[in-house]
């Protein structure tokens, strides 16, 4: 696919935007534009890990469940989630049932936990690179990872945070508008 594209409602669009009806509002109200604090970039980080080979689809479309089944991501709560509560994960049919990535959630908050008070999203935010210049023409100018992206995934992993590779750590920067990768033309883009 090339660059913006126009949607039912007459306005340009990343490609990927019009896809679905989910995509259409994540598009136009979230994706790429920036989110602080703590908990919600953890529950970033969190989805993007759990989305590593499914569908983004399928994880918005479960994004509420996910949230009833880890505290509302809050980090202080899901630090302190025990045995009993990886297996009710294990068993929530909300959301994707994987062992490695529930252990991994908990892992992350454990480790997010021991940065302190804003330590994850000065951690993070560290890593955005400076605004290109010019926003990209088509989707296959994207990239899936950087070197802010590798060297992302390199702290979080020094710190103890676990299923964060580049291509996750680069999604996440996209999600969280650490980076803007709405294509040239785009309406919607912040």
């Amino acid at each position: 696919m090339s660059g913006a594209v126009a949607g039912p409602d007459g306005r340009r669009r990343c490609p990927w935007g019009l896809s679905a009806p989910d995509y259409v509002a994540y598009h136009d109200t979230e994706w790429g534009r920036t989110v602080h604090g703590d908990d919600r970039l953890y529950e970033r980080l969190t989805l993007e890990a759990f989305q590593s080979g499914l569908s983004w689809l399928t994880i918005l479309r479960k994004r509420e469940n996910f949230r009833a089944a880890f505290a509302n991501f809050s980090i202080p709560a899901v630090a302190e989630f025990s045995e009993a509560d990886v297996d009710r994960l294990l068993a929530d049919p909300g959301i994707v049932r994987n062992r490695a990535k529930v252990l991994a959630a908990l892992q992350n908050a454990r480790a997010a936990a021991e940065l302190g008070p804003g330590g994850l999203d000065e951690l993070l935010w560290s890593f955005a690179p400076p605004p290109r210049r010019r926003r990209l023409a088509s989707m296959a100018d994207l990239p899936a990872v950087t070197p802010e992206s590798t060297a992302m995934a390199k702290a979080l992993k020094k710190r103890g945070f676990a299923f964060v590779g580049p291509t996750t750590a680069y999604a996440l920067m996209q999600a969280t508008g650490m980076v803007d990768d709405h294509l040239a033309g785009c309406e919607t883009a912040p």
